[in-house]
């Protein structure tokens, strides 16, 4: 690199524009969409798509919702002319699609443009050329005029033949190629000298495309162009203003989006950015942008999974991971604490979907329970739960959010059965006077609220959740791809994980012992890893720890509230039976360990839940126990019967104290 840059490059200059209007303004509304992917995108492909491909392709973005598509420069090759033909013979292309040519101001090139249009429905004719000094002095070494002397005889050339294509819609537009570097009094007066060629009125406008074919300033710098000859160029309201951005400095879709509020009126781009050098403006990431502020961008990207899949068999090239909203890790998050914003933000926006929908029901939203038909409703923050014998039971807002936090906290298969869950396991860690009833609800409200109303009418609850700017599921990302977890992954992230995808419910201390654990793990490995790694590490930390003590045989019985336990365990090897009792079967298991000469300790923790259903059903339980000097650790156990997953849980504890 240069030590004094200043020598060999110099910055470009600014537009004289005082009273600039565009940083004042705010967009409302969609501007007109042109997909230039089969030309622009086509041509910096190192090998160029086929017909078949571009077929496919075509075929995709009407799909979309393009409206205007630049099939090609069908002059250039028998390729392109032969694609041409296709759409227009095999009438592939809508009654409401316009297809775009390009085409430069030269006769030859101009007639066999036209030949490939005859017989379509509607055509835009784009002829362009170049006008920057650069391309002036070193391309063509000619002067302005003589440039200006280019297009317009182009111009006229297009005018003389458009008789031939008789019975087809022509819309025509101009290109000032290398806009962004031309002077713009000099791009004004030779798109100007265009215009009295084509003619165009209010009712029939010509497109004028000002291309910012390479990036040599900064984005408010266009938007100083674009709204310069918005304000400057005569008939204004007989043009369609259109951006043509490319991406050398990195700021294509700023320069875009500036543009339109600078005042022009339609865009030209490519899916995720192909095109020349380092791409074309990104049109994904510019109407999903408008879609994230509450605009119709009038193209549908609902399933934007299928739609790379389809580009990148097509062109060959593949989509950065962190390509905005198209890209594998955008909607991750690997630091800890945005893990766990995600979490907490994406639950607390689905229950304030679901409690202002109970709220919408202007009738009881009748639901089955487990035993009886029952019905629900809602107003502010107290709702009601009416049994078919008319018994009604209230419950409070924050009592509905604990049985969600808990319905979620399920693995899917037991979403499923929360109706037969309701009366047990939904009970446990809701208050009394919360009918856990509420389950079931949810259960329906997924199938039937979210479903035929949320999706009909998502406007309940504003999104708002921390580092999402958009809903995932809306272009057709899930959420379980929101977390993963490397080494920079905290507790909130590990728990997601363990939650979401196997019913694992650590508790809030455990969480805060078994991240750093895991973490270290991960670094270890120097990379990310996968749900079922991270269990297995949990395994392996928890349940697995079968030294000193292991489990042999464990029996309680139970009498006048006295619980009196016999048990059987090796230590080291070494058989070790004891008699213990107390108030409960841990408490006696506690007594029975002092008994045994184990130094004293006490359980300062205890949660339970059940991992799978039926009759088999396996139950995991977590424990945390303190020792006489202050040490604490947490243990867990899995077994088909409770009473022993707690035990296997104190051991687990105890081989890590």
């Amino acid at each position: 690199m240069q030590k004094d840059p200043s020598k060999k490059y110099r910055a470009f200059p600014p537009v004289h524009l005082p009273d600039r209007q565009w940083p004042n303004r705010v967009l409302t509304a969609a501007p007109r969409w042109c997909s230039v992917d089969l030309r622009d995108g086509n041509q910096a492909l190192a090998v160029p798509m086929n017909v078949s491909q571009k077929l496919e392709l075509f075929q995709t973005l009407v799909k979309i919702g393009f409206k205007e598509i630049e099939v090609g420069f069908p002059s250039a090759s028998n390729t392109e002319f032969t694609f041409n033909r296709r759409l227009i013979e095999e009438k592939r292309a809508p009654d409401d699609v316009w297809l775009q040519v390009l085409v430069q101001a030269r006769e030859d090139l101009i007639e066999r443009t036209v030949e490939s249009l005859i017989g379509a429905k509607k055509v835009i004719i784009h002829m362009y050329n170049s006008t920057s000094p650069a391309q002036r002095r070193v391309v063509f070494g000619k002067s302005k005029d003589e440039i200006k002397a280019i297009a317009v005889n182009g111009a006229k050339m297009i005018k003389d033949r458009l008789h031939r294509l008789k019975g087809t819609e022509i819309m025509l537009q101009y290109s000032p190629e290398s806009f962004s570097m031309t002077e713009v009094e000099y791009a004004k007066e030779i798109s100007e000298a265009v215009m009295d060629v084509w003619q165009p009125t209010p009712q029939h406008k010509m497109i004028l495309n000002l291309p910012d074919t390479v990036e040599v300033a900064m984005p408010n710098v266009y938007a100083d162009q674009i709204e310069w000859i918005c304000r400057n160029i005569k008939n204004r309201d007989s043009l369609i203003i259109s951006l043509h951005t490319h991406n050398d400095r990195c700021t294509g879709v700023a320069a875009t989006e500036l543009g339109l509020l600078a005042g022009a009126d339609r865009v030209e781009g490519t899916l995720f950015g192909n095109g020349e050098r380092t791409g074309n403006l990104d049109i994904v990431t510019v109407a999903l942008n408008l879609y994230q502020h509450g605009i119709d961008p009038k193209l549908d990207f609902s399933n934007l999974n299928s739609l790379i899949d389809v580009y990148e068999r097509c062109t060959g090239m593949t989509i950065p991971a962190r390509q905005p909203y198209a890209g594998e890790l955008v909607f991750t998050a690997f630091s800890g604490s945005h893990q766990d914003a995600i979490k907490k933000g994406l639950s607390a926006y689905n229950f304030e979907n679901f409690w202002t929908w109970l709220q919408t029901k202007t009738q009881p939203f009748k639901t089955l329970g487990r035993r009886s038909q029952f019905s629900v409703s809602a107003k502010g923050g107290k709702g009601t739960i009416t049994a078919s014998t008319g018994i009604k039971h209230p419950f409070k807002k924050e009592e509905a959010k604990a049985v969600w936090d808990r319905y979620y906290g399920l693995p899917e298969d037991k979403k499923h059965e929360a109706q037969q869950y309701a009366l047990g396991f939904f009970a446990k860690s809701t208050n009394k006077t919360c009918p856990p009833w509420l389950a079931a609800v949810i259960r329906d409200f997924e199938d039937d609220g979210i479903i035929s109303y949320l999706r009909e009418d998502p406007s309940l609850v504003i999104w708002d959740v921390p580092y999402l700017t958009i809903d995932p599921a809306d272009i057709g990302r899930e959420y379980r791809e929101v977390i993963r977890v490397n080494s920079q992954s905290g507790k909130g992230g590990v728990a997601y994980l363990l939650e979401s995808e196997f019913g694992i419910e650590l508790p809030k201390d455990m969480q805060r012992e078994f991240g750093p654990i895991a973490n270290d793990a991960v670094d270890k490995l120097g990379r990310e890893v996968s749900g079922a790694e991270l269990k297995q590490m949990f395994w392996r930390e928890y349940i697995e720890r079968n030294s000193p003590w292991s489990l042999k045989k464990f029996e309680t019985e139970s009498k006048n509230g006295v619980v009196k336990c016999r048990a059987k365990f090796l230590r080291d090897g070494k058989a070790v039976d004891f008699k213990g009792e107390g108030n409960g079967p841990l408490a006696a298991l506690v007594h029975g360990f002092t008994t045994a000469g184990v130094p004293r300790f006490e359980i300062s923790n205890y949660s339970e839940h059940a991992l799978s259903s039926g009759e088999t059903a396996a139950a995991i339980a977590y424990i945390q126990i303190k020792s006489a000097d202050g040490k604490s650790r947490w243990g867990a156990g899995v077994d088909t019967n409770i009473e022993l997953a707690s035990v296997r849980a104190v051991l687990s504890a105890l081989n890590r104290l």
